[in-house]
């Protein structure tokens, strides 16, 4: 594992680099990332490059033994630009023009490529400079402006072969009798109230126009280096892009990790942010970096977040590790003075003094140093949960009741799944099955034809799958099909819906064949049985005795459907069952907090325990095992707060 940091060497001057570059290196950072805000010192006039300064930089920095993630700063105009060609900013969907950048813009696309082919020629081949970083935030709201707009309608007369009345018979709207009878009277959606499959393609259109603006980049610098490294920034976001297609030719996935420095009160709050990078490492199928981490309080809404506790530093990045991270960049070495950024804090506060959160960096910094036995490894999961645009944004646009979100039931099982010590892999709906003895699936609401076809197959082979309410309720077109639910997915888990009731935030209880009643909430399908045995019945309301879960043999496997919402305690005994049906490994009674996670490298594996809570715990392991950190063997761990142990087996 190596540990890195940000830093902006165009706001300090040259004594200031001598001294951080040497502080650095005496703590144990390896790598140092140079460039996302630095447009404006690179070109600070029309056609006018200093690369003087940069090339000091990557020279000093270098020299100390650190390696250079080089970003292109595509992200963050400078502001002759902007005052120049003010087509560049976006246009919101009110008409006006904000801080953010258009990146369908013909003009910001000319000075973009002219920018990284300049960065490329004197870089691409550069020793230092190991990974280059495309700059995009990807996150919505998408320009709206006249030039947007005609290229949503290029790319619409494109997928519907220029017909217009093709693309009527999909956007038909039966309540208001209207179609269009020219391509100029389409326009982005003003808001999610409008046509559902006008509004998913507008999002489609804005996940090709950023896999389009990012391409363009990486093809500049491969043409420079063909075998140089290049990856992307990925973030949470509201609307998660569609990151599957975006980061199709990266090298690997970066994204930014920030997890929560408040604890909730309530011990069944999902606060872990395991699942964002078990995400990230999905997009791409193999390990990752970090390239913002965490470093102290962020900025958000106005206001400042709680300080981070001790141990969290350290036990955030590690835990960054422990699910596929081989290199972790903290957010920033210095803390900005002044600007939009002076209360997101880096590693130095205000004064440039080391301090508490310092310290303990460094002290991850020789952990991370001590760990170099792990960094070959990987993370082999045997449970998979997928998650799709398409079906995310839909159920984004059109809500399905109070409360309902699909996210949160990609959580539920994740967390019930991770408390018994699985890795667990989040993979797109196009991925390859066939490895895992468990898929989840939930709310398969818009049909694809691959994942379809693909949980068929999985299921025939022997294969575990778990669909769940709100599934097969849409067409490719976000269309509701004209059949009976979950649609293609009836002979799959040998039911069908009858009736569905929308409870919101109101609760329904189901009862298990055991007798054990469980609370559900916000979505309820009553089904018929056809091949499939009841699991669950509703014990109340009037659908009383009907089944509520299910599962059906198909072929040499099974397929489950859970109906409806259930709280926190039926997926713990839920995916305790399914764990020991598939004969997979758990461990069970783990302190509250504790996340369990294995890297192996084919001969080893790593076990983390990483105590993700603020109390200290103590866990007795079925035998001793070697720490890799503490280089003894142990039989018990005792772990402070936010604290990790790496044991090998």
């Amino acid at each position: 594992m190596q540990i890195g940091v940000g830093y902006n060497p165009e706001k300090y001057d040259k004594e200031q680099w001598q001294r951080d570059a040497l502080l650095m290196a005496q703590t144990g950072v390896r790598v140092v990332k140079f460039g996302e805000y630095a447009w404006g010192a690179i070109e600070p006039s029309d056609g006018q490059f200093n690369f003087g300064w940069l090339d000091e930089a990557i020279t000093l920095f270098s020299q100390h033994g650190l390696q250079i993630v080089l970003c292109t700063p595509a992200e963050h105009p400078p502001l002759w630009m902007t005052d120049k060609f003010s087509e560049i900013k976006r246009t919101g969907r009110d008409g006006r023009k904000s801080d953010g950048k258009c990146i369908n813009s013909p003009v910001l696309t000319k000075y973009i490529q002219r920018l990284v082919a300049e960065m490329a020629k004197r870089y691409s081949t550069h020793p230092a400079v190991v990974v280059w970083q495309i700059g995009c935030d990807a996150d919505p709201p998408h320009c709206c402006c006249d030039e947007c707009a005609e290229e949503f309608r290029m790319w619409l007369r494109e997928k519907y072969d220029n017909k217009i009345e093709r693309l009527n018979s999909i956007y038909s709207d039966n309540a208001k009798c209207s179609e269009y009878t020219n391509w100029k009277q389409i326009f982005p959606p003003a808001n999610h109230g409008q046509n559902p499959s006008l509004v998913l393609d507008w999002y489609r259109f804005t996940w090709f126009s950023y896999t389009r603006y990012i391409e363009s980049q990486l093809h500049i610098i491969r043409q420079y280096n063909p075998k140089t490294a290049v990856t992307l920034k990925t973030a949470p976001a509201e609307f998660l892009p569609d990151y599957y297609t975006m980061q199709r030719l990266m090298s690997f996935s970066m994204c930014v990790n920030e997890p929560p420095t408040q604890l909730p009160m309530n011990p069944e709050e999902f606060y872990t942010n395991a699942f964002w990078l078990d995400t990230v490492r999905g997009i791409k199928g193999r390990n990752f970096w970090v390239t913002e981490q965490l470093s102290g309080i962020i900025s958000k809404g106005g206001t400042m977040s709680r300080g981070l506790r001790p141990g969290m530093l350290k036990g955030y990045a590690l835990q960054a590790l422990a699910h596929g991270a081989d290199t972790v960049i903290f957010y920033n070495w210095h803390t900005d003075v002044s600007g939009a950024n002076t209360f997101r804090h880096g590693l130095l506060g205000h004064d440039k003094q080391p301090n508490r959160r310092f310290h303990e960096f460094a002290e991850l910094c020789r952990t991370a140093n001590s760990l170099k036995c792990v960094y070959n490894s990987k993370i082999i999961s045997d449970i998979a949960i997928m998650y799709s645009p398409d079906c995310d944004t839909a159920l984004n646009i059109q809500p399905q009741a109070e409360g309902f979100s699909y996210i949160e039931q990609l959580k539920s099982f994740y967390k019930g799944f991770t408390s018994l010590g699985a890795n667990v892999d989040i993979i797109g709906p196009d991925a390859d099955l066939s490895d895992y003895a468990i898929v989840v699936a939930p709310s398969l609401y818009v049909d694809n034809k691959v994942t379809s076809e693909n949980v068929y197959k999985y299921v025939v082979a022997g294969g575990t799958l778990v669909l769940t309410c709100r599934s097969g309720v849409k067409d490719r077109n976000n269309n509701c099909v004209s059949d009976s639910l979950p649609a293609v997915f009836k002979e799959l888990i040998g039911a069908e819906i009858i009736e569905y009731d929308p409870i919101g935030n109101g609760f329904q209880t189901v009862a298990d064949s055991d007798g054990d009643l469980y609370i559900c909430r916000h979505w309820c399908d009553v089904l018929k049985l056809s091949s499939a045995s009841a699991l669950a019945e509703y014990s109340d309301g009037f659908y009383k005795g009907m089944p509520a879960i299910t599962v059906n043999e198909y072929c040499k496997g099974a397929a489950y459907y859970v109906g409806t919402v259930p709280d926190a305690n039926f997926f713990e005994v839920f995916t305790d069952k399914l764990m020991g049906d598939c004969e997979l490994p758990r461990l069970r009674n783990m302190p509250y907090g504790v996340e369990v996670t294995t890297r192996t490298d084919g001969y080893d594996d790593f076990i983390f325990f990483f105590n993700n809570s603020s109390e200290p715990c103590s866990i007795n392991l079925p035998k001793a095992m070697f720490s890799v950190i503490d280089g003894i063997g142990k039989d018990r761990l005792d772990l402070k707060p936010f604290e990790t142990e790496v044991v090998r087996r």
